[in-house]
């Protein structure tokens, strides 16, 4: 690794107190040690900034704000940070330790790429693996691979160059003066989207990924993601946003990435057990865009089944067929782990003369402690 480097990570604070204790912990167990913790207090009601205090690391520093949403705090810890990366991590979700140094190694030797990401891991609220992952496209991502498919997947699996963020900022008064905004905190969902959206359309970085399963990503029933029509909304006027200011780009990829979004919501609704609701996102998605049918037949074809057998059967056998079909998904995505990482570690061989570096050893699927 070239010379070392802080690393500001932002992690903004709300309503995590169950978690926070165990998020913070899993950045002070990163192998890569030259960090420092901003955590954005944003009016969080109950006792997690106690409980954040309560750690002595003199690298946490505690910002407090009104409330201003997931966005908001981003851009705050943004404002307060001093480094060359800045990586980002919601208050629930949790690192692998090594999620830093293969993240800061990979940007030192990609000077092209602006956007790191990894590969996620699934956990429920107890922190309990669920055996399924974000395994993301992680190479040659296009401007129509970003507003179809977010291979970023959520919230704490990047680390960004400042010079990305700084190259998409804007300044606006919205709170009594003018501030300087990386993220839009208008909005309350989508707000990572708008943000991606941003910087594939205004600027040159490009976006690459790690197969390493660095992130373990908690699936909240009660969080955002559950909220399947205000994601929706949301998302919808993102994409107006984003046809101000690029409406070629939205004209070629807007029917075929809400239709990918409604098939995405379908499955949602499955999870939720509402087959009424999983019914109509998935008609909607075949309407809106039917050669998704062929373009990605196995995604499909699941989706719609899963949502016919909810519809058609009681709900004792539906999820004795869910828990099958986990258990299938499970080992096939194991396999499919290690054909991810299989060509980085060819590449991790000749990493001194260029390109994306892994590390050889890859990380296992899913380490808990």
């Amino acid at each position: 690794m070239r010379n070392q480097v802080r690393v500001p990570v932002i992690l903004p604070v709300y309503g995590v107190e169950k978690y926070i204790k165990q998020t913070i912990q899993s950045v002070l167990d990163q192998t890569y040690q030259d960090f420092e913790i901003i955590v954005v207090d944003d009016e969080s009601p109950d006792q997690s900034v106690d409980i954040c205090q309560s750690f002595s690391d003199p690298r946490i520093t505690i910002v407090h704000q009104k409330n201003r949403g997931l966005a908001g705090a981003r851009n705050t810890g943004i404002r307060h940070a001093r480094g060359e990366y800045l990586a980002f991590l919601d208050g629930d979700d949790l690192w692998h330790p090594q999620k830093l140094e293969k993240h800061v190694y990979h940007l030192q030797n990609s000077p092209n790429v602006g956007v790191s990401y990894s590969s996620s891991a699934f956990i429920d609220d107890d922190n309990n693996p669920l055996g399924i992952y974000q395994m993301p496209k992680l190479l040659n991502i296009s401007i129509g691979h970003i507003i179809c498919r977010n291979p970023i997947g959520n919230g704490s699996a990047p680390v960004i160059r400042r010079e990305v963020l700084d190259a998409i900022a804007f300044q606006e008064n919205r709170y009594g003066q003018v501030e300087t905004f990386f993220f839009d905190d208008g909005f309350r969902s989508c707000e990572d989207l708008e943000c991606w959206f941003r910087i594939a359309t205004q600027t040159d970085w490009a976006f690459e990924g790690l197969p390493d399963v660095l992130t373990l990503y908690r699936i909240n029933p009660g969080g955002l993601s559950a909220n399947l029509a205000n994601h929706l909304a949301h998302w919808e006027r993102v994409i107006e946003k984003t046809r101000s200011y690029a409406p070629e780009v939205i004209g070629q990829w807007e029917n075929r990435a809400r239709a990918y979004l409604l098939r995405y919501l379908a499955r949602r609704a499955v999870t939720l057990r509402d087959g009424a609701l999983a019914l109509t996102y998935f008609k909607r998605a075949v309407t809106e865009h039917w050669p998704m049918i062929v373009e990605e037949p196995k995604r499909t074809v699941i989706t719609g089944t899963a949502t016919a057998l909810l519809c058609a059967f009681p709900r004792p056998f539906y999820q004795w067929l869910e828990s099958t079909g986990l258990r299938v998904i499970r080992q096939v995505q194991g396999r499919r782990l290690v054909q991810h990482q299989a060509p980085f570690q060819t590449v991790a061989q000749t990493a001194s003369s260029g390109g994306l570096v892994a590390n050889p050893n890859p990380i296992p699927a899913m380490s808990r402690d």
